[in-house]
């Protein structure tokens, strides 16, 4: 789940005082934004926001924003080396920095006055935001592009139009369908995270083998603050609902056969998978890829503990993120909390009313009472969403002989290798990798046997 532990949730926005900068000024001011940074001259910081920001992200935010992301990565180390380019008619200047733990790109964007308009801290990659990094993601060896083809196509959720792909094989008859569903926070149709596409290589992997996979755009990275406009808030909004629409949409394709429509959902998405079933009898299976068990804010406090302890001596960042997400979880478990108060989760204003849609979804139960096929996968590198979820699952599924567990010991959260070796850390984010060739191979497998079975008489 991209909470806290993945640093593309990570987002400032800042305005610098420059009024005119040259070309070779740009990454000087990116530099010099991060040194602040690391100086904790946050007061400085501060004044470079224009009144938008000061209001929206206060000096007083700006230690806890920093800390979250040490108390991820150890120690800042140094800057390891700057670059520019043109992004949508801003300078898109990347600064790459080395902490104990990680490496991330600071990735700041100024208009040409030299205005800086946003930051992020993310995985490192020599990709700008929101472009496909071809160096890093490589196809899988699995994908078979001669035996499918990909179509844009739009899903239609009420008044969002989310883009989306369609990956379909070269099949002459209705082949089963799987609407992929993306983890928490804003993602692209392909879950990039870092240099790793992870459902860019479900949708290839599974068409090379004559499954249909569809992909889309997640609300909250299409349309932003914008998103969240509908009052309440919910993760209904957020991802019930979309899914719901994208399941729609391919009953109504000949080329999809109706009946083997199945939903995968990844970390929040494997959480909301039994929602979406339970809301939708087109629904024909769901598989749950690293799907949270647990309350969110009891899941946070796990990771960011887990995180302190990969730092051989606590530090006070690290204190600082613990007793943080003991006060969010104290406040989300409230009898007090109202639907419009808002919850700070680590920078991030999240409405009361996300989490009371949550308080009473008990996901495994839920599960329980589908009647459909389910698929649960887990990694055993996995720290974000880790095996005492894949348990409660197995736990409240036990006596389901329709449900099937399969767990990978050396796979991470994102179900490649990661770094490999050494305990499971953020650093596995930033190595590039592919969804395993058995997890792949599972899932094609398990969707093939349920086709045959509905076809018996």
């Amino acid at each position: 789940m991209k909470i806290v532990s993945k640093f593309a949730s990570i987002f400032l926005v800042f305005t610098v005082f420059a009024s005119t900068a040259h070309a070779q000024d740009f990454e000087a001011i990116g530099k010099e934004l991060v040194n602040q940074l690391v100086a904790r001259q946050f007061d400085k910081v501060e004044a470079q926001f224009d009144d938008q920001m000061k209001a929206a992200l206060p000096v007083s935010k700006l230690p806890e924003v920093w800390d979250s992301i040490l108390a991820q990565t150890g120690p800042f180390k140094s800057i390891i080396a700057t670059k520019s380019m043109e992004k949508q008619g801003l300078a898109a200047i990347i600064v790459t920095c080395a902490f104990e733990r990680a490496t991330l790109d600071a990735k700041v964007y100024m208009d040409g006055r030299g205005l800086v308009k946003g930051l992020f801290f993310e995985p490192t990659s020599t990709a700008a935001e929101g472009v496909a990094d071809a160096a890093a993601w490589k196809a899988p060896p699995y994908a078979k592009p001669d035996l499918f083809h990909e179509r844009d196509t739009t899903v239609i959720s009420g008044r969002w139009d989310l883009p989306g792909v369609l990956t379909l094989p070269n099949a002459k008859y209705a082949v089963p369908a799987v609407v992929l569903v993306q983890g928490s926070g804003p993602h692209d149709q392909d879950e990039t995270i870092g240099p790793s596409k992870p459902f860019k290589d479900l949708a290839w992997g599974l068409a090379s083998q004559n499954i249909a996979v569809l992909r889309y755009v997640k609300r909250t990275k299409q349309y932003g603050a914008d998103s969240k406009s509908d009052a309440p808030f919910t993760v209904k909004d957020e991802v019930v609902d979309d899914a719901i629409a994208a399941v729609a949409l391919l009953a109504k394709m000949p080329e999809i056969n109706k009946k083997q429509i199945y939903v995968l959902g990844h970390s929040l998405g494997g959480m909301l998978a039994p929602r979406i079933a339970a809301s939708d009898s087109q629904v024909a299976g769901i598989i749950i890829m690293a799907g949270t068990a647990r309350p969110i804010e009891k899941l946070v406090i796990d990771q960011i503990q887990y995180i302190a302890s990969l730092t051989s001596a606590q530090t006070p960042e690290n204190q600082k993120q613990i007793e943080k997400a003991e006060a969010i979880a104290a406040q989300v478990e409230s009898p007090s909390l109202k639907p419009d108060a808002t919850v700070d989760f680590f920078g991030s204003p999240i409405p009361g009313s996300y989490f009371l849609d949550l308080r009473n979804y008990d996901p495994a139960k839920v599960a329980a009472g589908l009647k459909i096929p389910i698929l649960a996968l887990q990694g055993g590198r996995d720290y974000q969403v880790t095996s005492a979820d894949f348990d409660i699952w197995k736990k409240e599924l036990a006596s389901d002989p329709r449900a099937t567990f399969k767990f990978y010991p050396s796979y991470t959260h994102l179900f490649n290798p990661g770094a490999g070796s050494g305990p499971p850390s953020p650093q596995d984010y930033a190595v590039p990798g592919n969804v395993g060739e058995d997890v792949i191979n599972d899932i094609a497998k398990w969707i093939k046997g349920n086709a045959a079975s509905r076809t018996q008489p």
